[in-house]
């Protein structure tokens, strides 16, 4: 990439401002659109361009980055006369940083290859601190001249940059990466609520596990804001449903059957039934500090 381009921002929530932000001091020209212009704010007195609408930034940035909620807000956003697609810079590289249905990925880079555009699926891992630190793991599918034109961007994002495959093989990463997360979230959660009815301090029983073979990501920076009380979201339990209904479509299209991601989807459609879908992934705690778990009677 020859110089800095102008970057479009479309999507700037709980990682996307971080994101976005990073850019600018790397010194991008970055216009931003999102739904709810307050959460912009700090990015516009930052120096960031400000537009009123998609078409707008489409119109005058040559990478368009986009991070919204779910898979309808991709298509919105990308498909259509105002989508994207249709209104980008001729050879504009689109990247959707959404975690996103792997078929829907496949869509948008038939159609953007059909008008002359570069298109890469780009999830990324890391949650707010991730994005906040610049340290997110950025799984990408697509063509490779475009991987290789937008990475200089992705370094001021990520520390972790692979290309995995052509388009869709980015999200069908992020689905593994989810799966992973939920298997070591529960068992996170089952081990501490083990060692509290055992009479433990789950704060000592943590320095002894966390170090050793069961030590996660999860169980280093959940458990402390499960034991604090802190049920923020650093991941909203509402996008992680949604990652995790995502991966189950996925799989069944695979014809592979994974139970284990069935009872977590089962888990956290319980927390969003109760009341928790705007809190962090950390809340399942409460199924179980709660006795909120299936079939037991409350």
């Amino acid at each position: 990439m020859a110089g800095k381009k102008a970057v479009g921002f479309i999507g700037t929530g709980v990682m996307g401002g971080s994101m976005a932000g990073h850019l600018l001091k790397a010194g991008y020209e970055v216009h931003v659109h999102t739904r709810t212009r307050s959460r912009a704010d700090d990015l516009v007195a930052a120096g960031a361009v400000w537009e009123d609408d998609r078409v707008a930034v489409a119109r005058k940035c040559e990478i368009l980055i986009t991070m919204v909620g779910y898979p309808s807000d991709v298509e919105e956003v990308y498909f259509g006369p105002r989508g994207i697609i249709e209104n980008a810079l001729p050879g504009a590289i689109l990247v959707d940083m959404t975690t996103s249905r792997p078929d829907l990925a496949a869509r948008i880079a038939a159609a953007a290859k059909a008008k002359g555009l570069g298109a890469l699926d780009a999830p990324v891992s890391g949650g707010d601190i991730g994005a906040k630190n610049a340290t997110l793991t950025i799984m990408v599918g697509g063509e490779i001249g475009d991987f290789e034109a937008a990475k200089p961007l992705f370094g001021h994002l990520g520390k972790t940059i692979v290309l995995q495959g052509g388009p869709g093989s980015g999200q069908h990463t992020k689905m593994a990466n989810q799966i992973a997360i939920a298997a070591s979230l529960l068992g996170a959660v089952e081990s501490i609520s083990y060692a509290k009815r055992a009479g433990l301090d789950p704060r000592r029983v943590l320095e002894s596990i966390g170090s050793g073979s069961a030590g996660s990501w999860q169980l280093a920076n959940l458990v402390p804001k499960m034991l604090d009380g802190n049920f923020e979201p650093g991941f909203y339990i509402k996008h992680f449903l949604k990652d995790l209904r995502i991966a189950l479509e996925s799989a069944a299209a695979m014809q592979l059957d994974l139970p284990g991601l069935r009872l977590a989807e089962g888990l956290f459609e319980i927390l969003q039934a109760e009341g928790f879908a705007d809190k962090g992934t950390q809340a399942l705690w409460l199924l179980y500090e709660r006795g909120l778990m299936p079939g037991k009677a409350r």
